[in-house]
């Protein structure tokens, strides 16, 4: 049988692990660039615009849907590599239907509430 003392050694290593993924995940960069090579997106490893770049010579072609729809495209690109490398690092902390993006519901990645509890349980407050 578990002991206490191994129980809680065990949620402080599972809590270490997350904020360590945590951490990786914020400091994660995906970057994609649309077909022509005018527009360049950057974002975060939770899918947030970190920049946007677009090349001057996107004004030659005044089409702004086409201009806002390559815009998408190209963030879009960028979130999916960028999810696709979170699941990769969090692979081992969460069921393996969880990290797949073949749904277009990424994974929730942020682990505040998972680390909340394990807090109160390395604190004894939860038996």
């Amino acid at each position: 049988m578990e002991t206490s003392v191994n129980r809680y050694d065990d949620y402080r290593r599972m809590a270490e692990e997350l904020r360590t993924a945590q951490d990786r995940i914020a400091e994660l960069r995906a970057t994609a660039e649309s077909g022509d090579g005018l527009i360049s997106a950057t974002v975060g490893g939770y899918g947030e615009l970190v920049e946007l770049h677009l090349d001057p010579r996107i004004y030659r072609v005044p089409d702004s849907a086409e201009l806002a729809r390559s815009i998408k495209d190209t963030i879009h690109r960028a979130t999916e590599s960028a999810q696709e490398q979170c699941s990769a690092l969090v692979a081992g902390h969460l069921p393996e239907d969880t990290t797949t993006t073949t749904t277009r519901e990424p994974a929730e990645l942020r682990f505040g509430p998972a680390l909340h509890v394990l807090d109160r349980q390395i604190a004894g407050e939860l038996r």
